[in-house]
């Protein structure tokens, strides 16, 4: 892992591998930059950036007060400033899709494209009070293997997943200790999501609309609670020209290495390359 300074002077950590267009490549809200270890293998010659978040992985945590999609897309421009990046194309999972339009509105000339993964302006209260369910607190399981088993009955909308699959997500997600497994992210990361959970959703619509005329891709859990097919569909209303793959056996969210996913994805880089 490599480090930099955020602009309020936290350690904060990212990958940075390979040579050619820049990807930068930002997790879901609880994750870190493992959630592409399963895509990366596949994307060929691209600068594979991954950041952890403020408060995720092995960067540093904060004030919860700062752990917000806002302070996040700074840090992913401190960092592209950092790398001495003028431009980079973005592939958001989840809370990484929110941050790349939110940086519609912040530095929209320094975004080549962005890739969504099960992800859209409209977000669905049964995903978002399903991750409330776990946010914040650690497995009951002792075991990576405990911690898949359990999973494999909880991920609703997932079919064909080997036990394998899990146990390797699984390590991307608890670091284990003699007291069993933990999470690997600040455990206040809830307080900041309670903190803000009765106030109105904004309107996404207009950030995702300004990225008009750059290359965009979405992939869509066939099985998501966080991502409708009406979302979706109205995005691709809105952006006929979006790549767009719709997985099946999938949940919220996709691994990414999936045949119909790496399809997409190769399409929308090839559209910058």
């Amino acid at each position: 892992m490599n480090n930099y300074t955020s602009r309020d002077g936290l350690k904060l950590a990212y990958k940075d591998e390979g040579v050619g267009l820049p990807l930068i490549c930002l997790a879901g809200l609880t994750r870190n930059s493992s959630d592409f270890d399963f895509l990366a293998p596949h994307v060929g010659d691209v600068r594979l950036i991954r950041p952890d978040y403020r408060g995720r992985g092995a960067s540093q945590f904060a004030d919860f007060s700062t752990y917000t999609a806002a302070h996040e897309a700074r840090d992913v421009l401190a960092l592209m400033d950092h790398l001495g990046l003028e431009k980079a194309a973005f592939l958001g999972t989840s809370r990484g899709g929110l941050i790349s339009m939110g940086l519609t509105g912040m530095a929209r000339d320094r975004l080549l494209g962005v890739c969504f993964n099960d992800i859209g302006p409209d977000i669905e209260a049964t995903g978002l009070n399903n991750i409330m369910d776990y946010l914040g607190r650690n497995p009951n399981a002792k075991t990576y293997e405990d911690v898949a088993k359990a999973r494999e009955s909880v991920m609703v909308g997932f079919t064909g997943v080997s036990r394998e699959r899990w146990i390797e997500d699984s390590r991307h997600l608890f670091d284990e200790t003699d007291d069993g497994l933990v999470i690997n992210y600040d455990p206040r990361l809830r307080d900041a999501f309670e903190a803000t959970a009765m106030d109105p959703l904004p309107n996404l619509w207009p950030l995702f609309d300004a990225l008009k005329g750059l290359p965009l891709a979405l992939i869509h859990g066939a099985n998501s609670d966080l991502l409708s097919d009406k979302t979706a569909n109205e995005m691709r209303r809105r952006r006929p020209d979006m790549g767009y793959a719709h997985v099946a056996g999938r949940g919220h969210v996709p691994f990414l290495d999936e045949p119909e996913s790496l399809e997409v994805i190769r399409a929308w880089l090839g559209k910058m390359q």
